[in-house]
């Protein structure tokens, strides 16, 4: 049989209606594993109260999540192979639905936090399984469209989660925030189970499950994760802890790669990433995650703690951004059928730039007029920058590979959130120190406009009783203050500009990418 003879068969196993069923039961199951990345975040001092934990105690919360997710994975492929395409993500979704509600009803820290780890071992499925079924069932001609409507999920998600998170959290209360996921979880693996069939591209397990792979995958990521999570927070490599995890981390993840490119059965077909189109796409996906995820970071916290807006405020000022991404995908998805994949990506890229170079205007007076340009340009690039590079990166691969390679993928995009808002909040603390010290230099008594500032001050808490050593004190505090506030909005200036220049410096990778279109490439090309 010719090669589009076999994609033809399998597309005919499926009527158009049960293609667009299957559609909505895995973006269901998607959208609750992206918002349940972020959903949490709002909530946190409100179960910090609840199950009497510390900051650092109730950051397992997402640590746990986001450590296991990232495990998993890149084993997704296999499982799906070895277990079945419709068990394996038919049982993780009721494996993140159950444990969605056992997050709920949990009593203590330790009880939530294994529930958490467990929903984020069941929700790596619902990423990349998803969509490794979705590029299997449809034909090439809708690939373009139905990615589209996959990432609106996937892009939009990090931006919605807070603010739902937020209304849920101030309405009724935080185990709420795992209990929306039940009935949403409950249909979806219905439908998953009525609709979906095994895929025929099974794995045997007679050569033995590769127990060594899956454990350095565990160990080298687990590690890593911790590292990203932790590192600013421990000072980074000041601390003999996150020098540890980082060493092993570095040699897991070596050993891991070495043994999974000479074992006859890998857990993980690295091999797949000797394409040279997947592996240049698997780069520039960990430069979008970082974009994507530290920009979601960023962003929140200049607005709520350099502006003072409350979480629900800061979700409706972020809103342009996810309405532009929701609007973009569909056209992009259209476009992909008329246009070059890496041509659009680079318009997307130069977008995304465009937009960072925009909010690096800042200021203590930016309100959200201003911003809504910058944010809506940056969800459209967004937009422009999801459904061309996941087709020019995935459309190249054979059928086989398909669960493989988005598991790399998505963990490729997971990586590069981590890294992203790990080094962003490690940049935004550095820069903001560093012109700190400098705007401090220029305050003391040789500078005229310092000293008139200090005086203006003086005497307005003069004028409102203070004594004059008193008043002099508030004067000094305030402005040690407004100096603080000015370092900061330099700091995130910086952020803003790095992000910009960190896209910058990925646009030459396109040129690995193949020309053409990439809704129109044949499968199996893996050249």
């Amino acid at each position: 049989m010719s090669q589009m003879a076999e994609p033809q068969a399998e597309f005919a196993e499926y009527s158009g209606a049960t293609r667009w069923i299957i559609l909505i039961a895995v973006m269901m199951g998607t959208l609750m594993q992206v918002i349940d990345s972020s959903i949490v975040n709002v909530a946190i001092p409100q179960m910090m109260g609840n199950l009497g934990a510390t900051m650092d105690q109730i950051g397992w919360v997402s640590t746990g999540y986001i450590i296991a997710n990232v495990i998993v994975l890149p084993l997704t492929g296999w499982l799906s192979a070895v277990f079945g395409r419709k068990r394996y993500l038919a049982t993780s979704m009721l494996i993140f639905t159950a444990a969605s509600f056992f997050c709920g009803m949990s009593n203590s820290l330790g009880m939530l936090v294994f529930f958490r780890i467990l929903q984020g071992a069941g929700g790596a499925a619902l990423l990349s399984t998803a969509q490794a079924t979705m590029m299997e069932i449809f034909p090439p001609e809708q690939i373009g469209m139905v990615q589209a409507i996959y990432g609106v999920g996937v892009m939009v998600g990090p931006t919605v989660g807070p603010t739902l998170g937020g209304w849920i959290t101030d309405n009724y209360s935080w185990p709420w925030t795992f209990f929306i996921n039940i009935p949403v979880g409950i249909l979806a693996a219905i439908l998953v189970t009525m609709f979906v069939h095994d895929s025929k591209y099974k794995r045997s397990t007679k050569g033995g499950v590769d127990i060594k792979g899956i454990a350095l995958l565990a160990v080298g990521l687990g590690c890593m994760q911790v590292v990203l999570e932790k590192g600013n927070r421990e000072g980074w490599f000041d601390s003999s802890m996150i020098v540890a995890l980082a060493a092993i981390s570095l040699v897991g993840i070596v050993l891991f790669v070495m043994w999974e490119l000479h074992t006859p059965h890998p857990a993980v077909r690295l091999r797949i990433l000797k394409n040279r189109g997947f592996a240049a796409g698997t780069i520039f996906a960990t430069v979008l995650g970082f974009g994507l995820y530290g920009g979601t970071f960023v962003l929140p916290i200049f607005l709520q703690d350099m502006r003072g807006y409350t979480a629900q405020q800061t979700g409706l000022i972020l809103l342009p951004g996810a309405i532009a991404t929701t609007i973009m995908m569909p056209i992009t998805g259209r476009l992909v059928s008329w246009f070059s994949a890496r041509g659009l990506v680079a318009i997307g890229a130069i977008c995304f730039t465009s937009a960072m170079f925009l909010l690096t205007q800042i200021t203590m007076d930016t309100g959200p007029e201003q911003m809504f340009w910058p944010l809506a340009l940056r969800g459209a690039a967004m937009g422009f920058l999801f459904v061309p590079l996941t087709l020019a990166t995935l459309m190249g691969l054979r059928k086989q590979d398909m669960a493989d390679a988005t598991g790399l993928y998505n963990l490729s995009r997971q990586i590069g959130g981590s890294i992203g808002i790990a080094f962003l909040s490690t940049f935004l603390d550095h820069s903001t120190e560093m012109h700190r010290s400098v705007l401090v230099e220029h305050i003391n008594m040789y500078s005229a406009t310092a000293m008139q500032e200090l005086n203006k001050l003086q005497a307005g808490f003069m004028a409102a009783g203070s004594s004059m050593h008193t008043a002099h004190m508030q004067a000094l505090q305030l402005l040690d203050q407004t100096v603080q506030s000015q370092a900061a909005i330099l700091g995130f200036e910086d952020v803003f500009r790095l992000s910009a220049i960190v896209f910058i410096i990925a646009i030459p990778l396109l040129l690995l990418f193949k020309k053409g279109k990439a809704a129109a490439r044949k499968e199996g090309d893996n050249s």
